[in-house]
């Protein structure tokens, strides 16, 4: 048994952590602060966010660059830099002195947000213990899951005292303080362990279930899928208040959609405990599968009270599992080695399909009206479920 496998708590508390920190600063705090921003810099609410949106994009198409660099000079110093630019750029974002300038500071934050957050944190799990990878990534996303929780009303709270620019730079110090501390040590104790040992001779390498001769179909195919759950999910998350208001609900709205977040942790917590049957393809299926009932059904119920709460228990519930699969299922199919670089490319087709789906879904509104959106959302999401099905039916026959 891999000795480092037995002791797996430390390291996944500590990255957990980091991760609440990551997602809270530099992803779930930017909603709050964006009318203050709009304010400021000179730009309408409305550009505000489009301009996330594309530092969304541009943190997809940054993820094969940065997957590869982990793979050369190791995660967990990736993510250390990652702390010192996220800080950097988050101070950057705060004494922004014109609107171009903030746009750029906020997209190259995006960008290189992959450092801080999942993508590098399962990359270092796999680093760590290839064969307990999959169950350290379930422990993670069950950590991380609280993040939302604990930074709107932090982030809230701080409104209220300061202005977006200074709630930023405490921001930066928390990224400084907390985050950077952890990953250095992590990647001092690694640095470390490789000087005394041969890393090889301890830590066996975990090998896809997929064929060599099948990889490349694999991963168009997987990648495919995931962009279309990512299209799914982004698109209904984005416009779950709004949407549900439009259908009637009024302020129950912003209730029903707050059980998006106590969901997305439980499936996390019952995957944790009971789900080590299931493959991590089979993960994926469910996740999105759950995603594309929620929003079939809601269309079907017509915005009712009792369709709006399992409409947001599913999304909540597929959005939790899918982040388990997005980390173990690269890893299960391809392997350990060279985990970063594939994870990386699949990061970077989801994260562009996530990108553009708020636009093309409030587009698709528009002209066709919610249930007809929510039907079209709901049949890519079977076509990811396909793909996903495709791709465990190529693993079983590999193997």
């Amino acid at each position: 048994m891999d000795q480092r496998a037995a002791r797996p708590s430390p390291l996944v508390a500590a990255l957990g952590l980091t991760q609440i920190v990551g997602y809270g600063t530099l992803y779930y705090s930017f909603s709050i602060l964006a009318p203050g921003m709009a304010a400021t810099v000179g730009l309408s609410r409305e550009t505000v966010f489009s301009v996330f949106s594309v530092a969304l994009l541009a943190g997809g198409l940054a993820a094969p660059f940065l997957g590869t660099w982990m793979d050369r000079f190791g995660a967990a110093r990736m993510m250390t830099i990652g702390s010192v630019l996220s800080a950097a750029l988050l101070v950057l974002c705060a004494v922004s002195p014109a609107a171009w300038f903030f746009v750029l500071a906020v997209v190259a934050a995006q960008a290189a947000s992959g450092l801080v957050t999942y993508q590098a944190a399962f990359a270092v799990l796999v680093e760590y213990a290839p064969s307990s990878a999959s169950r350290n990534i379930t422990y993670l996303t069950l950590i991380a899951g609280f993040a939302s929780s604990i930074f709107w009303p932090i982030t809230t709270a701080l409104a209220g005292q300061f202005d977006w620019r200074t709630i930023y730079g405490i921001f930066a110090g928390l990224n400084l303080a907390v985050c950077l501390p952890i990953h250095a040590t992590i990647a001092r104790g690694r640095a470390r362990k490789a000087q005394e040992t041969s890393e090889t001779a301890h830590v066996a390498p975990v090998h896809g279930v997929i064929a060599p001769d099948g990889r490349r179909a694999a991963m168009i195919i997987v990648s495919s899928a995931f962009a279309l759950s990512g299209f799914a999910l982004s698109s209904l998350l984005i416009h779950m208040v709004p949407m549900l208001q439009a259908l009637g609900l009024g302020a129950a709205a912003v209730t029903v959609s707050a059980l998006f977040g106590p969901s997305q942790v439980a499936s996390r917590l019952v995957n944790m405990v009971f789900g080590s049957r299931l493959s991590p393809v089979g993960l994926a299926i469910i996740s999105t599968a759950l995603i594309a009932l929620g929003g079939g059904l809601l269309a079907v119920t017509g915005g009712s009270l009792s369709g709006s709460v399992v409409f947001a228990l599913c999304v909540g519930l597929g959005s939790g599992i899918g982040s388990i699969a997005q980390g173990s299922v690269p890893l299960h199919l391809f392997g350990s080695q060279g985990y970063g670089a594939v994870a990386g490319r699949i990061t970077a087709v989801r994260l562009v399909a996530s990108a553009a789906a708020p636009a093309l879904f409030a587009l698709s509104m528009e002209r066709f009206g919610i249930p007809v959106s929510l039907i079209l959302n709901a049949a890519l999401g079977a076509m990811g479920i396909v793909g996903f099905a495709l791709v465990g039916r190529g693993a079983t026959a590999s193997g």
